[in-house]
């Protein structure tokens, strides 16, 4: 008897300690976080539906990304508190689809970016659909889309910051993540995505891979050294390609550990929140300890940061990015998109 109370104590002490150490976040924290943040969201956006970068940059990607932070909290094109913006944004995007399948417009420099998270986020919505005319412009725009992608992707198997014709057959890991992420939302909305894509990316992800991903995953096939963020982006392409028994995967999780695994000290280097955007990912579906862990540190660090008005600021690219970025980490639990549930 006297052993049982003394491990209860012990147990007891572990668990408030932990606690302390981790800086969990109240339920209340959290929920006012991101109240105020989709909140700010919402009053951002543009009357043509759009949001956008600093200087008004990457409007597509910026669409796709602030409208599927609106989409985890719950909300669709229908019903909700932020219906009226989904359904803007939904609309933007279709005035964006051109003939050639490109979501977004080829005066922007790295329209894939847009192409990918503006595919995306309409993969996303495409089940929610009730309006028969809607839904029909929905599928043909985003089978359109996907053909675009077939056609974009190099030789090696990757994708650049333009069409592979456009871009002398250039390729880098994070525009082909993207892609392979927004065509893994079309494949599960019904769309007819190519195994062939898939089959090729994959591959060229495993030529990045230095020494099977033990170092990450390098810029490009060419070289550029093991990178955090992109190798913490792969793992979430390769989860979404199915690919959850692909033997490179320990060897990624172990390097963004003890790359991306210090939250509280790890610097702003322009690209933290692009990292954890897709670390968050992965965490979430290893779920158990591994994601407890993770997300009491990564909730305290989000909410600390979060600005007066509701917004995050950090980062060259803008306060919709950011802002983007750090709700849809804050909402991965609610499990309303089909693309980061387990």
């Amino acid at each position: 008897m006297r052993i049982n109370f003394v491990i209860f104590i012990l147990l007891f002490f572990e668990v408030i300690i932990s606690g302390v150490c981790f800086g969990q976040v109240s339920d209340a924290e959290l929920k006012r976080a991101v109240s105020r943040g989709l909140d700010w969201l919402a009053a951002n956006q543009t009357r043509r539906g759009s949001w956008e970068a600093s200087n008004g940059a990457y409007p597509s990607a910026m669409t796709g990304m602030a409208g599927i932070a609106l989409l985890a909290e719950g909300s669709t094109a229908t019903q909700g508190k932020y219906s009226e913006n989904i359904r803007a944004a939904i609309n933007f995007l279709l005035r964006q689809s051109s003939s050639n399948g490109l979501i977004g417009t080829e005066n922007d420099d790295r329209y894939t970016y847009g192409h990918g998270f503006g595919l995306l986020f309409l993969s996303q919505v495409l089940g929610e659909e009730e309006d028969d005319k809607q839904r029909f412009e929905l599928i043909d725009a985003m089978t359109k889309a996907v053909k675009f992608c077939g056609q974009a992707q190099t030789k090696a198997g990757g994708w650049g910051y333009v069409s592979a014709k456009d871009g002398h057959d250039f390729d880098e890991g994070s525009t082909t993540i993207t892609q392979v992420q927004a065509l893994r939302g079309c494949r599960n909305a019904g769309i007819l995505v190519p195994k062939e894509i898939i089959d090729k990316a994959i591959k060229y992800i495993h030529k990045c891979s230095i020494k099977e991903g033990l170092e990450g995953i390098q810029y490009n096939i060419q070289g550029g050294g093991g990178r955090p963020p992109i190798s913490a982006a792969a793992i979430a392409c390769l989860f979404n390609a199915g690919e959850y028994d692909d033997k490179f995967v320990p060897n990624l999780i172990k390097y963004c550990d003890k790359n991306l695994g210090n939250i509280m000290n790890e610097t702003d280097s322009g690209h933290w929140h692009y990292a954890h955007y897709y670390f968050a990912q992965v965490k979430y579906r290893q779920g158990g300890k591994e994601w407890k862990t993770y997300r009491d540190k990564i909730y305290k660090r989000i909410i600390k940061e979060a600005a007066e008005d509701g917004s995050w600021g950090q980062g060259y690219i803008g306060k919709v990015y950011t802002t983007a970025i750090n709700l849809t980490i804050l909402q991965l639990e609610n499990g309303a998109l089909p693309i980061y549930m387990r």
